[in-house]
C-alpha cells in the first residue's frame, strides 16, 4: 500500500501559550494566551535537520529525541507514513519549564504540522483526532487542548478518550504573568500532590471551578472568589515558595492571582483599567508581562506572515 504525499512546501505553524489549572479547575480548565511560538516544517530528500532560536535555543536537542520531532513522528507514522527527510525551523517564545504550556505548544505544533504538510491528512486526522493524540503525547489534555482551540476551554476524558469544548473569555480580561528565572519540573510539582484530599476542600473547589466558568466568560467581577483554590496550590508551595508568596499578596490585594499550571509562574487575570498597575507590583525579581488572550489556537499561517 502506497505512503502519504507530502506538499512539496513549506508549513508553518503557530502554537500559543497556555495555562492550565487557573486556581480550582485542576487537570481541566485551559486558558490560550498571546505569547506563541511559530515552527517551520518542510519534507526534504533526507536527514533531519532542526533550527532552533529563542528559549532553549542552547539546551534543547537537534535529533529525534526533540520533543516537536517525536510528536511529528508519532502523526506521520498514524497517516500512513514517515517522509523522506524533514527540515525545520523554530522560533520559540514560550518559557521553558514555568508553566506555561512549552511541552503542550510542541507537541500542538508538531501534529499540526504533519498534518498540513501532508496531502489528504484532514480525513485522516480531524480535530477531534488531532486532540486525542495530543492528549496521547502529553498525559493530559488541559494545555493541549487550549492550545489547539484558542479561548478558555474545558476538557475532561471520557471512555479513555480526551474531549474538550470551547468557550469565549470575556474580552475585558487582560492577563499579566509573572515569570521567574527558575524552572520547577512539572514532575516534581505533581509529586507533591497528596492521593486524596479532603471532601470538604473537593467541594469547595468543584464549587468554585463552575464558579470560574461564568466569572472567565460573561462576569468578570467574580474572579477574585472564583480562583480560590484547594487541591493543589498549597501543596505545591514547597517547590516554590515564591510564587505562593507573590499569590499571596496579590490576593491580599483583590487581584485573582494563580499558579500557572504546575508553575512556577504566577498568572493575574486583570483588566485594562488595572493591568499596568499589577504588572508593577510583583517587584524586580519577575519579568512581568501582559498579555492579550489568544482566540484562535494552533494555526497554520502563511510563511510571509
Amino acid at each position: 500500500m502506497a505512503g502519504p504525499a507530502f506538499r512539496a512546501a513549506a508549513v508553518r505553524v503557530r502554537v500559543p501559550a497556555t495555562s492550565a489549572n487557573l486556581g480550582p479547575g485542576f487537570d481541566a480548565l485551559g486558558l490560550a494566551l498571546g505569547l506563541y511560538d511559530d515552527v517551520v516544517v518542510r519534507v526534504a530528500d533526507a536527514g533531519l535537520h532542526i533550527d532552533i532560536a529563542g528559549e532553549g535555543g542552547e539546551t534543547l536537542p537537534r535529533d529525534e529525541s526533540h520533543l516537536l520531532v517525536r510528536s511529528l513522528r508519532t502523526a506521520f507514522d498514524l497517516l500512513g507514513g514517515q517522509p523522506r527527510g524533514l527540515e525545520i525551523v523554530c522560533a520559540n517564545r514560550i518559557p521553558h519549564g514555568r508553566g506555561m504550556g512549552s511541552s503542550s505548544a510542541a507537541i500542538c505544533a508538531g501534529i499540526v504540522a504533519a498534518r498540513a504538510v501532508t496531502i489528504g491528512a484532514e480525513a485522516r486526522l480531524d480535530d477531534t483526532a488531532l486532540l486525542e493524540l495530543a492528549t496521547e503525547i502529553e498525559g493530559h489534555p488541559d494545555n493541549v487542548a487550549a492550545c489547539l482551540l484558542g479561548g478558555f476551554t474545558l476538557s475532561w476524558m471520557e471512555s479513555g478518550a480526551a474531549r474538550a469544548i470551547r468557550m469565549e473569555p470575556a474580552a475585558s480580561v487582560v492577563p499579566v504573568v509573572f515569570v521567574p528565572g527558575k524552572p520547577v519540573l512539572t514532575e516534581t510539582a505533581r509529586g507533591l500532590l497528596p492521593r486524596t484530599v479532603p471532601h470538604v476542600d473537593a467541594a469547595a473547589n468543584a464549587g468554585r471551578a463552575a464558579l470560574l466558568v461564568e466569572a472567565l466568560t460573561r462576569r468578570p467581577e467574580l474572579l477574585l472568589p472564583a480562583t480560590e483554590d484547594r487541591l493543589h496550590q498549597d501543596y505545591r508551595a514547597p517547590a516554590m515558595p515564591e510564587s505562593a508568596a507573590l499569590v499571596e499578596r496579590l490576593r491580599a490585594d483583590g487581584v485573582p492571582a494563580v499558579i500557572s499550571g504546575a508553575g512556577p509562574t504566577v498568572m493575574a487575570l486583570a483588566d485594562a483599567d488595572t493591568a499596568d498597575k499589577v504588572e508593577a507590583l510583583a517587584g524586580n525579581d519577575w519579568a512581568a508581562n501582559r498579555l492579550s488572550l489568544d482566540l484562535q489556537g494552533a494555526s497554520v499561517l502563511p510563511l510571509a506572515t
